[in-house]
């Protein structure tokens, strides 16, 4: 039986904080989560960059990991990769029943992401994995991933409001939150956190990664930096993705791994989505996850660098701060192709095209994401907004090559 579609289906009816049902899952399962090392990381923005740079460095230095992310940019499975390779459909699907069989008859059913988090766990440990690296789904404090026991480190990104319906309104509100994740653990944030939550953070003794950071070369290629944690090359543009890099470098040097396994590790590291160059075809198309205002920073520091006429095919979600991404991007585009979102949270069309009317004289419509692709004119081409179009405009590159 496909378990995947059963708990795509289930995603649907939404999720629910609270550490409770988590708890009781993972001990019917047996608490896996005891049997592996883990690195919790949350935070506003780079979550996954980090889950990515730490999970390679484990891998430079022969440490089998597993790598719990979501949401996924590509396909379902690459929530649960092993040694940072995507596992096969048959494997996930093996897992997710165990978790599906773990809660039968629980008078508080599980939501979706939940029993990911334990399939996941169940699969780390089942597969013979040392470490797991585990990405906060909402928050930390009550996000299900915090259930975890066996923490060697905690990891908190970047701190900006978001989800304040959930999280609250203030930083302090978001720190506490996303703090909720340090238990009995050190803990890593990176240098450039706004002073309020580098004093929150400080006063709970987390260790500083990146300070004085000095870029020595960046292109659309990647960049080379050095800080307090050494220097090194990361393939991934934007000066946050050297404090991630860095934030990733401390936490290895916390769980005792060499330097030239760091150095390896963060040179070796890919993300898919963010800032994704693909060249095909004659033309350049980059695809990007950023969907807030902070995560928009690494692709406006790409298209700075980027000469010629640009093309952008946008889509976003409802609960999304379409004004400031416009203003933010909006101004570097010769035409703005709007597309509807694949999603029941998709924001209307017609409200995405006003904001970017204030900023580019050509803004049209598409009904999906082959006609919007299609209609693009200019040699480089960039897909942003939302995770959520972007396996699709992926397909359409690859089918075109």
């Amino acid at each position: 039986m496909d378990q995947i579609s059963r708990i795509i289906r289930l995603e649907r009816e939404g999720s629910k904080f609270g550490l409770e049902r988590i708890s009781e899952l993972l001990r019917r399962a047996g608490h896996p989560d005891e049997r592996l090392k883990i690195v919790h990381v949350a935070g506003s923005n780079g979550k996954g960059s980090v889950c990515a740079y730490i999970s390679q460095i484990l891998r430079a230095a022969d440490k089998k990991t597993g790598t719990f992310t979501s949401p996924q940019v590509y396909c379902y499975e690459q929530k649960f990769c092993i040694d940072c390779n995507i596992p096969p459909r048959e494997l996930v699907n093996k897992y997710l029943s165990a978790a599906l069989n773990a809660a039968e008859g629980m008078a508080d059913a599980p939501t979706a992401f939940e029993l990911e988090t334990c399939a996941a766990l169940l699969m780390f440990s089942g597969e013979g994995c040392e470490y797991a690296v585990i990405e906060c789904g909402l928050g930390g404090l009550y996000d299900s991933t915090n259930a975890v026991a066996k923490k060697q480190v905690a990891a908190i990104t970047s701190i900006s409001l978001e989800h304040t319906a959930v999280l609250g309104g203030t930083i302090s509100d978001i720190c506490r939150h996303k703090g909720g994740i340090i238990n009995d653990c050190p803990a890593v944030v990176p240098a450039n956190l706004c002073a309020e939550a580098a004093e929150y953070f400080a006063a709970r003794g987390a260790a500083v990664a990146g300070r004085n950071m000095r870029i020595l070369r960046s292109s659309l290629r990647g960049q080379s930096f050095e800080c307090d944690e050494g220097t090194f090359c990361v393939g991934l543009t934007g000066v946050e993705q050297a404090y991630n890099a860095a934030v990733a470098a401390r936490c290895a040097m916390l769980l005792g791994i060499d330097a030239s396994a760091i150095a390896r590790g963060l040179k070796n590291t890919s993300v898919p989505g963010r800032v994704q160059r693909i060249a095909s075809g004659g033309r350049m198309y980059i695809l990007d996850g950023a969907h807030n205002p902070a995560a928009f920073s690494p692709l406006v520091q790409a298209l700075g660098k980027m000469r010629g006429g640009k093309s952008l095919v946008f889509t976003c979600l409802s609960d999304k701060d379409v004004a400031s991404a416009a203003a933010l991007i909006g101004g570097y585009f010769k035409e703005v192709i709007i597309v509807p979102a694949p999603s029941v949270r998709a924001m209307d069309t017609g409200a995405i095209e006003r904001e970017f009317k204030k900023y580019c004289n050509n803004v049209c419509l598409c009904g999906s994401i082959p006609q919007a692709m299609e209609r693009a004119a200019e040699k480089t081409v960039v897909a942003c907004g939302s995770f959520t179009h972007l396996s699709e405009v992926k397909d359409w590159i690859e089918k075109k090559r």
